[in-house]
């Protein structure tokens, strides 16, 4: 099971890199001025690049996850809370993929200081969850 925990935080650990480093390209592509159409396009391809294989290390860092549930179970409100930061990370993850495709279709109309503020979501849920793990309040 250490294995299985191990992979599991490298996993997490990776998927939430990419969840740091997406919407600070959005960050970017809100600031590309209007004419610079080569600029948008590269940002667009490096934000479509890293939310696929972001998505591809969510997938095992979620299964190593539930395999953890599996062996060790469900106890403590902790893990509760846990699942439930795990649960607004998923959601943050598909808003991420939302906003780019509003970004590629060009409908999304938000500053590049909104995104700013977008990119400090997930560090606020990476550490609920380090605390969640690691003190185990509940």
């Amino acid at each position: 099971m250490l294995w299985v925990k191990a992979f599991h935080i490298v996993f997490v650990a990776s998927w939430f890199a990419g969840l740091f480093y997406l919407p600070r390209i959005f960050v970017n592509i809100a600031m590309v001025t209007p004419g610079s159409v080569a600029e948008r396009e590269r940002l667009l391809l490096m934000a479509r690049k890293l939310l696929r294989f972001t998505t591809m290390l969510a997938v095992p860092a979620l299964g190593l996850g539930l395999w953890l549930w599996l062996g060790w179970g469900f106890a403590g409100g902790w893990l509760h809370a846990k699942l439930a930061v795990v649960l607004l990370v998923i959601g943050y993850h598909h808003s991420c993929a939302v906003l780019l495709r509003k970004l590629a279709d060009n409908t999304c109309h938000k500053s590049h200081r909104w995104f700013r503020f977008y990119n400090e979501v997930p560090v606020l849920l990476l550490i609920a969850a380090v605390i969640l793990v690691v003190v185990k309040p509940f």
